[in-house]
């Protein structure tokens, strides 16, 4: 069962969420967090896989509250809750390290299949979703772009396209059908040029591309 923490001001969401997720039949709902100093405490006290967190909740809000639980010693995956006029903290939250977010409307299954994804250490990257937020930010720092540039020329060729195509949202099987390779060896280029980016995810490596207007 994947323990899951959902994080909301909301009791409407907060039940609805755990409807949701308890119906799956695979993971279990271990608590509750009316704002981000609850969450902090019940991410520490109930060791959850997987924090749902609202953007925006009273007193210390959830991009504060995600850097706490992040910085624990093994914490859990951080997967934002947020509606479209919050897109910069969102943002702010993929660099900080939470592997995805989702809109508070999103269907039922696929809530469910974004806990399994981010349970199993990959990051949630919806090509139509994530390249909005990530693109509507991009660019507005020339010097942002110059230093997101200067990382990325550490890259050969090849992890270059590799890169580029993972900012599309591409999985590793379509990475491997559009450029011709294994999908063993997607894999193996992905985790070497997260290590030497110093990335924690494939969501901070998309960012990364499109901060250099790469994109």
């Amino acid at each position: 069962m994947i323990r899951v923490l959902v994080a909301d001001d909301e009791a409407l969401v907060r039940s609805g969420l755990r409807m949701i997720l308890e119906a799956a039949g695979d993971m279990v709902v271990v608590g509750e967090a009316r704002d981000g100093d609850e969450a902090v405490a019940a991410a520490a006290r109930l060791r959850p896989q997987v924090v749902l967190m609202d953007v925006r909740m009273p007193g210390t809000d959830g991009l504060a509250a995600g850097a706490r639980v992040l910085a624990a010693p093994a914490p859990p995956k951080l997967i934002m809750l947020t509606t479209f006029d919050l897109d910069e903290y969102v943002h702010e939250a993929l660099r900080l390290g939470a592997v995805g977010f989702l809109l508070k409307d999103t269907p039922p299954r696929e809530l469910a299949a974004a806990v399994r994804t981010v349970a199993t250490g990959q990051a949630i990257l919806s090509p139509a979703v994530i390249k909005r937020l990530i693109t509507s930010f991009a660019g507005r720092a020339p010097s942002r772009a110059e230093s997101a540039r200067d990382r990325l020329a550490s890259l050969t060729a090849r992890e270059e396209d590799v890169i580029r195509a993972l900012a599309r949202g591409l999985s590793n099987a379509e990475i491997g059908r559009e450029l011709r390779l294994a999908e063993a060896t997607v894999k193996a280029h992905v985790s070497r040029l997260l290590a030497k980016l110093g990335l924690a995810n494939r969501v901070q490596a998309a960012i990364l591309v499109h901060d250099a207007d790469l994109g």
